[in-house]
């Protein structure tokens, strides 16, 4: 029987297969619970591939393949592997485990299901890295009992980041206008009111790179959080094949995204009964 096709919270305070820490949930026991000191975290055992000059070092090759580690199971026993002291203890630069964007946000997801909060990485677009420009990111949400609202948390953006970025927002508690998910990017530019030229990163960008992103945070939703650079089916296809099909079903994907919880249900269903949204049968994590 599948998961809970009814209870967004209870189904996000549960990991999932890249977030699960496995034989290595011993790891997270003595994590703080308050937001900020569990960025804190994780900010001390990860480095971003992109940042690691801004820290004084230069990654080797090899190092940078660290970034294709996908399960945090995985990662953590590289962290461990590095340096075996707890979590709480930061590492210097050098003996952090590389990763980016998407690797913050499934890090702190995964500590926060295994203390029992609802949480979820969300692929999609930030504001504040380019000015006029929205740069392919990920961020994490979780579930805020006490307002009764998902809260929105960039785990990656650092004091030496806040800084070099002039950000002035709360990365905690972010506004939601500094980070558009993949599918209010796509709703923005199908209706005319954004270019699509200026969503993506480096020299790809387009409404086929937000295509992209609809579908990494729809099966993101679906607690299958892919690499960046995953890419099959509706994230590859050529625009020119693409079938009215499938333009509705993409449209439809992204409305029910950046929808409240009352769209998870349906979020549920179209995951388990669409195979244009299914990850290859041959795929491994």
């Amino acid at each position: 029987m599948p998961e809970s096709m009814t209870n967004p919270l209870e189904y996000y305070a549960r990991q999932g297969m890249m977030t699960d820490p496995q034989t290595h949930a011993g790891m997270f026991e003595s994590l703080p619970k308050d937001i900020p000191a569990l960025c804190q975290v994780v900010q001390g055992v990860l480095i971003h591939v992109f940042w690691a000059g801004s820290y004084g070092i230069e990654l080797s090759e090899e190092k940078k393949q660290e970034v294709q580690i996908r399960q945090v199971a995985h990662k953590l026993a590289r962290i461990r592997e590095i340096d075996d002291r707890p979590l709480t203890v930061p590492r210097p630069p050098e003996k952090r485990l590389v990763g980016n964007c998407r690797d913050f946000s499934t890090m702190l997801c995964s500590t926060l299901r295994h203390q029992g909060v609802p949480a979820r990485a969300r692929c999609g677009f930030g504001t504040y890295f380019i000015p006029s420009r929205y740069e392919d990111h990920w961020v994490c949400e979780y579930w805020k009992a006490a307002e009764r609202r998902w809260v929105m948390v960039d785990a990656q953006v650092d004091d030496l980041q806040r800084k070099a970025l002039r950000i002035g927002f709360d990365t905690f508690d972010m506004p939601r206008d500094r980070f558009l998910t993949g599918g209010k990017a796509w709703q923005l530019c199908r209706a005319g009111q954004a270019d699509p030229d200026h969503f993506g990163i480096f020299d790809m960008h387009g409404l086929w790179f937000i295509r992209g992103n609809v579908v990494r945070d729809f099966l993101s939703l679906n607690k299958i959080e892919l690499l960046p650079w995953d890419s099959w089916g509706l994230i590859t296809k050529d625009e020119q094949q693409l079938s009215a099909a499938d333009l509705a079903l993409l449209d439809h994907i992204a409305a029910l995204t950046v929808g409240d919880n009352k769209s998870f249900a349906e979020i549920r269903s179209i995951y388990e009964t669409d195979t244009r949204l299914h990850i290859p049968a041959d795929w491994q994590p």
